[in-house]
């Protein structure tokens, strides 16, 4: 049976994403952080982890029913929103690393980053989704994920899924040069880096799978089926990650089985609650937040490198950033060091939430 109703449950899952982004990009200190917030150091999945893939998820999701109005088939239409909505995330991106412009060193500039890979992923994705038979996604989504996995192991070194040896910053470096590659791992490595945004291309297509089967179960057994199948994946990713280890970084192909399953889980959780149970009271905050974003999540990054940017102190050998500042001193004195820099990550979701709200009342929806 045909589902054409729209579900609220896609919407919360949506804002609850970005969420949960701006806190984990937001404490107070890096240096305490509780250890849910955190990434994992290489291989494994934290409930962090698990943040990103989620709104890619989320993202092919709700290209199937965008993509509706041009009868999900590649056409002269589809393509150009594609491409015009690609360009604007990735330049969005390349802005949010350049901020403020006029102090960047150009030199070293990052070239990517999360809003690049979602523009990459979701670009590439929605090329793939309307211009192959439907029946084939399954098989080309598979495909990837084992194709991948094979030029990970063949062309990698000694330990092809290690930091040094993995192939994706020999493909990165190449393209990009070391000077625009992240540095955070201690080498020239770039987390979300073009060749592993290759298996990022999966998820988004898994969650465009996840919309046609949306659209086409029947509400009431909706929960159940998308609970059947989010177990298997959860299942297939670790049983895959006993040979691929599931790992953030290179985005593994366990890594992306395993999390799709376990947004499909949430998934199914939510829309049993909320648009089953109608459940609803508990959803506004999140729905504020899934109304405008990839917005909020700009601003959010905006607003953080100008409070790291802004110096307090006469000396400026022992000044301090008022980022800093302002958690050092209002909430850490409030919460002791680790409890006070998740009060000041949860402080900007209020601030946020506020402005999303603002929008959010005079039906203010800022499309990227």
């Amino acid at each position: 049976m045909k589902n054409t109703q729209r579900y609220l449950a896609l919407d919360v899952l949506r804002g609850l994403t970005i969420a949960t982004m701006i806190t984990v990009n937001n404490p107070g200190s890096w240096r305490y952080i509780y250890p849910p917030l955190e990434h994992s150091k290489w291989n494994g999945c934290t409930p962090t982890d698990l943040v990103f893939p989620f709104f890619l998820f989320v993202v092919g999701v709700s290209m199937f029913f965008s993509f509706s109005k041009y009868n999900n088939t590649l056409n002269r239409d589809s393509l150009l929103r594609i491409g015009k909505r690609t360009l604007l995330i990735f330049l969005i991106g390349l802005f949010l690393n350049s901020f403020p412009q006029w102090l960047t060193n150009y030199s070293t500039l990052r070239i990517l980053g999360v809003l690049q890979r979602i523009a990459l992923a979701y670009g590439i994705g929605a090329i793939i989704v309307l211009s192959v038979k439907p029946k084939l996604l399954p098989y080309i989504c598979g495909g990837i994920l084992l194709v991948y996995w094979g030029l990970i192991w063949f062309l990698g070194g000694p330990d092809p899924y290690s930091l040094q040896g993995n192939i994706t910053s020999v493909f990165d470096s190449a393209i990009l040069g070391t000077a625009h590659m992240y540095t955070g791992f201690g080498i020239p490595f770039d987390p979300e880096g073009f060749f592993s945004t290759i298996p990022a291309i999966g998820t988004v297509i898994i969650g465009y799978q996840t919309g046609k089967l949306i659209r086409s179960t029947n509400r009431d057994v909706l929960p159940l089926k998308l609970l059947s199948w989010g177990v298997a994946a959860v299942i297939a990713g670790y049983a895959w990650g006993q040979l691929f280890p599931i790992n953030k970084p290179i985005w593994s192909s366990s890594y992306v089985l395993y999390s799709a399953g376990w947004a499909m889980l949430v998934l199914s959780l939510f829309i049993w609650l909320i648009d089953i149970k109608e459940w609803k009271g508990w959803t506004k905050p999140f729905v504020v937040f899934g109304m405008n974003p990839l917005f909020l999540f700009a601003f959010a990054g905006i607003w953080a490198k100008t409070l790291t940017r802004i110096k307090i102190g006469a000396d400026p050998q022992y000044a301090t950033s008022l980022y800093n500042w302002i958690y050092e001193t209002i909430f850490a004195p409030i919460g002791g060091n680790t409890f006070g820099s998740l009060l000041f990550a949860l402080t900007h979701i209020v601030i946020f939430w506020f402005i999303g709200y603002i929008l959010y009342k005079k039906n203010i929806f800022i499309k990227v």
